[in-house]
């Protein structure tokens, strides 16, 4: 069998990459434009891909193909519709970020809460001698503890830190789908918990439901002037809409580690927050500790050599 990875740079490089255990050839590119994308599968009989696009027009141009396994959960990149008529298998690498993603949440949460970055920042520029005292108050700190914690998406990752929130002694609130009701009494209404957060969290998946399912008019709502943290996707939250809502004081502080476009052009508007003490923007990197890279990897594998055995699991197509 030919196996093709279109983009093996989105696999840190110390991360080890398990040989399939059966007769193979195996090409690997560190990165792939969509445009290339079909050249390169054309005689692949498993193709593994991270973020390559790969259309119905692509997939037209690869007979050979029989599964495509995903190293990551997410597939909006791939026209699963076309895989189906094709009877192209698709698996894809699941619950591998359980403890990463919660933590890099708590990480953005602990320091816009507690004002680290700005705090730092005022040390590096000599405020602290300034200040000829043993501390300085330039910043806001709160505690964490007794406040709410307003969490979108009841998924693995959205439970986890939740688990974390109570940890803390936080009141921790699960959002109903947006513009639903009678979800029953363990979700809160979406508007309700952007009215009574202090700090909100998503964890949701985007879909056209969920796309820009905060912007101005959800700011507004917002009584408690909370911190917003996104980990999750890219989308959700209509991102023009963040730098207004921080100068109004709708919410206290924003961190994000996902954006619609990655990575972000120049004049993307978070370009623009960069400077400010309550913004933070990392990298899409709440996914990418040591530990939780090699999980997927192992994963991914694993699902290739189940499906080379007949076996094949973690399949988003065939629905099982």
């Amino acid at each position: 069998m030919k196996i093709v990875f279109l983009d093996r740079d989105t696999i840190s490089p110390d991360t080890t990459l398990r040989t399939p255990a059966f007769a193979h050839e195996w090409v690997q590119y560190t990165r792939t434009r969509a445009d290339e994308a079909a050249g390169r599968i054309r005689d692949a009989d498993i193709v593994i891909v991270n973020k390559v696009k790969l259309s119905a027009e692509t997939l037209a141009q690869a007979p050979r193909l029989k599964l495509i396994a995903v190293a990551a959960t997410g597939t909006d990149n791939i026209d699963l519709t076309a895989c189906q008529q094709h009877g192209i298998v698709v698996s894809n690498v699941r619950n591998y970020a359980t403890h990463t993603v919660p933590e890099h949440t708590f990480a953005l949460i602990f320091a816009l809460r507690r004002s680290i970055c700005a705090y730092r920042d005022a040390v590096k520029a000599g405020r602290w001698q300034e200040a000829a005292q043993f501390c300085f108050f330039d910043h806001p700190i709160r505690d964490l503890a007794g406040s709410t914690l307003g969490v979108i998406g009841d998924g693995v990752l959205g439970q986890a830190v939740a688990s974390i929130g109570r940890a803390l002694g936080m009141r921790v609130l699960f959002s109903a789908h947006k513009g639903r009701t009678g979800q029953g009494r363990l979700y809160t209404p979406f508007e309700d918990v952007l009215r009574q957060a202090d700090v909100l969290t998503l964890h949701c998946p985007l879909h056209a439901n969920t796309r820009n399912m905060i912007g101005a008019a959800e700011f507004a709502q917002m009584a408690r002037k909370p911190l917003l943290i996104n980990t999750g996707r890219g989308g959700l939250v209509d991102e023009a809409a963040v730098g207004p809502a921080l100068h109004a004081g709708h919410i206290s502080g924003a961190a994000f580690d996902v954006t619609s476009v990655e990575p972000p052009p120049a004049d993307h508007p978070f370009m623009a927050l960069l400077d400010r003490p309550d913004f933070i923007l990392t990298p899409h990197v709440a996914w990418a500790s040591a530990e939780a890279i090699q999980a997927l990897a192992d994963q991914l594998m694993d699902n290739v050599q189940a499906f080379v055995r007949g076996s094949p699991v973690n399949q988003v197509l065939p629905k099982v």
